[in-house]
């Protein structure tokens, strides 16, 4: 009689959070920049309901310096909860209590040596588990959430599955990219090789690593021995691309709407989006920016003139 092997569920998520956030100082200088809000939801909000909605059950967050206001802000306020419920402020209170029924865990990585080197110090609470990470400057929009669609995927494959999306050629050298080697399914890619921010010239494609992972435990053992590579860093790629010559390692296509809040233009346009869509400000952001649009529009007729 046939042997079924029983493969893990996946229900652990790591949120690699220890970044200097130096892109946005001098505001990051004493604020996590995890902690910088789109509208008023700090962006690594935007992450942990991504994992919860894609039926995570236990989130490790990996924290640096000056990142106590991570823990903070999903820990309990006992004195504004109070003050809240005594107002009869039943809507902020949910909002509030929204952050704090949920399994996190933190641990703190305390030299900064890349993000290969972060997903590592996970190793012991993860164990042998397949996990997911999901990196704080990719806010995913789609109709099944990013990291759902790669435990799907896990769950026909029983293999690490890494997500990408095509990006414009002349950035590819910004990125991990893959060079495929077929699809075993729509969107589903058989990898050759991952490579780490390539020349453009010598890019293998144009189908670029995105923040979210799906990698089964075997990956720790090769962090372990991982040497420096982009950056002088623990390149996370360099590692998959190690754990792809052992194991299938497949590459699932993202089609959605991608926000890069680790760059000030996107993070300035995903608050634009966002706030078009939220129901406090949305009507009152949309006719400021038809008001704005009409001004410039006046201003460049009239520098044509005089021009």
């Amino acid at each position: 009689m046939a042997i079924q092997i029983q493969h893990q569920k996946v229900r652990k998520a790591v949120i690699p959070a220890a970044g200097l956030g130096t892109r946005f100082l001098p505001a990051t200088k004493a604020i996590a920049k995890e902690m910088l809000p789109i509208v008023d939801k700090p962006t690594i909000q935007f992450i942990v309901e991504e994992a919860l909605k894609s039926g995570i059950e236990d989130i490790l967050i990996v924290t640096g310096k000056a990142k106590r206001p991570i823990e903070d802000h999903f820990d309990s306020n006992i004195e504004l909860e109070m003050s809240l419920k005594e107002k009869g402020k039943d809507d902020l209170l949910k909002l509030v209590e929204e952050t704090t029924d949920i399994n996190l865990h933190f641990i703190r990585q305390s030299h900064p040596k890349g993000l290969g080197h972060a997903v590592l110090q996970a190793k012991a609470f993860i164990g042998d588990e397949p996990f997911v990470v999901m990196l704080g400057d990719d806010l995913m929009e789609s109709e099944i959430p990013l990291t759902k669609q790669l435990i799907n995927d896990y769950e026909k494959t029983h293999a690490s599955t890494i997500a990408v999306m095509k990006v414009p050629h002349q950035e590819v050298d910004k990125y991990g990219v893959i060079s495929p080697s077929g699809e075993t399914e729509k969107g589903l890619y058989n990898v050759a090789n991952f490579v780490e921010k390539p020349a453009i010239k010598d890019t293998p494609s144009d189908l670029a690593i995105i923040g979210r992972y799906l990698l089964t435990p075997e990956i720790f053992d090769i962090l372990d021995t991982q040497q420096p590579g982009a950056g002088n860093e623990i390149q996370l790629t360099d590692a998959i691309e190690r754990l792809n010559k052992t194991q299938r390692v497949f590459a699932r296509e993202f089609i959605g709407r991608r926000y890069d809040v680790g760059d000030k233009f996107g993070f300035v346009e995903t608050t634009i989006e966002y706030g078009l869509t939220h129901p406090q400000i949305k009507e009152a952001l949309h006719d400021y920016i038809i008001k704005k649009a009409k001004e410039l529009a006046a201003t460049d007729k009239a520098d044509k003139k005089t021009t």
